[in-house]
């Protein structure tokens, strides 16, 4: 899960393994895999940042558990 945040300034959590796009035009829009659609303050290299971290840290997690 990634934290983000809506243009009202709301944050809110999405789960980093459903985006399947990220756009910038010039607002960024996140497309989910249900092709639900957000619009966020954050541009579109750091929800890839983001996305990229979490997906780090699940698999760091996953080789040290047994």
């Amino acid at each position: 899960m990634i934290r983000l945040t809506r243009l009202n300034g709301e944050p809110f959590v999405v789960n980093a393994e459903l985006i399947k796009f990220v756009e910038e035009r010039p607002d960024t829009f996140v497309t989910l895999t249900d092709d639900e659609r957000f619009v966020v303050r954050e541009s579109a290299e750091e929800v890839t940042r983001r996305a990229i971290e979490h997906a780090r840290t699940i698999r760091m997690v996953s080789v040290i558990s047994p």
